[in-house]
């Protein structure tokens, strides 16, 4: 069984998660930190606790997004300095699927999911996943960008991500009874959901190398800040 270390930034929330021998151990951040200070702390940890070092895994997976332009480039730069570092590919996963997995994780019916996390600016991110026997997602409906009265809903998925909660106005208590079979607003990407998927996606050799890490974004930004030229390069001196 492959050995997963696995970062997660796209939201408010920093994640680290280490899969090895079957065993998940994570870690979070949240609050005043910043991701950049924090993500580098929380894999140095991890790796201690399991008496790992990073070469020894067999890849670094991350949030690749959609989600916060600084959160998924944080994602982005610190998993391929240290993937350059230690020689190990990169396995990308889409934050929208970590999302559906943590409403499976949720509740194991939950195999038709629609993923719905906010992206600010009155607009949601969104995809539509089935799940497949032995593990990861078909996508349904690749990931969009659009206002939550624009994501199209049929066949009574189950629901999930911050989205739900954040345009309450309209996925409200009577559309959500009416249009989803279950609803899970806190289910949210974290890097427990990108190591296992990171697995299953190496497993079937999805593995990119380090230089072919990029973002996912459904709106465009066109360089990287001073901030995210810093955490790139400190990630490939801790290497």
């Amino acid at each position: 069984m492959s050995t997963i270390l696995a970062i997660e930034t796209s939201t408010e929330l920093a994640s680290a998660a280490l899969l090895h021998r079957g065993e998940l151990i994570a870690r979070q951040s949240a609050g005043a930190q910043t991701h950049s200070d924090a993500i580098l702390p929380m894999i140095q940890q991890l790796l201690a606790d399991a008496g790992l070092a990073l070469s020894q895994c067999d890849a670094l997976a991350f949030g690749v997004g959609p989600g916060s332009f600084t959160g998924v480039r944080t994602a982005c730069g610190v998993v391929q300095g240290l993937a350059f570092g230690c020689d190990r590919p990169v396995v990308p996963v889409v934050t929208l699927e970590a999302a559906a997995q943590a409403c499976r994780d949720d509740n194991a019916q939950a195999s038709d999911v629609l993923a719905i996390l906010d992206a600010r600016m009155g607009e949601v991110y969104w995809a539509r996943y089935r799940a497949r026997t032995g593990g990861g997602w078909e996508v349904l409906a690749e990931p969009a960008l659009s206002s939550a009265a624009q994501v199209p809903v049929e066949g009574r998925p189950h629901a999930c991500g911050n989205g739900l909660s954040v345009y309450a106005e309209h996925f409200n208590a009577d559309f959500c009874t009416a249009a989803f079979a279950s609803v899970h607003p806190q289910a949210m990407p974290h890097a427990r959901q990108v190591a296992a998927l990171g697995q299953v996606h190496f497993g079937a050799g999805l593995a990119l190398p380090a230089q072919q890490a990029q973002p996912l974004y459904l709106r465009n930004k066109v360089a990287l800040t001073t901030a995210e030229r810093e955490v790139r390069d400190a990630a490939k001196g801790a290497a």
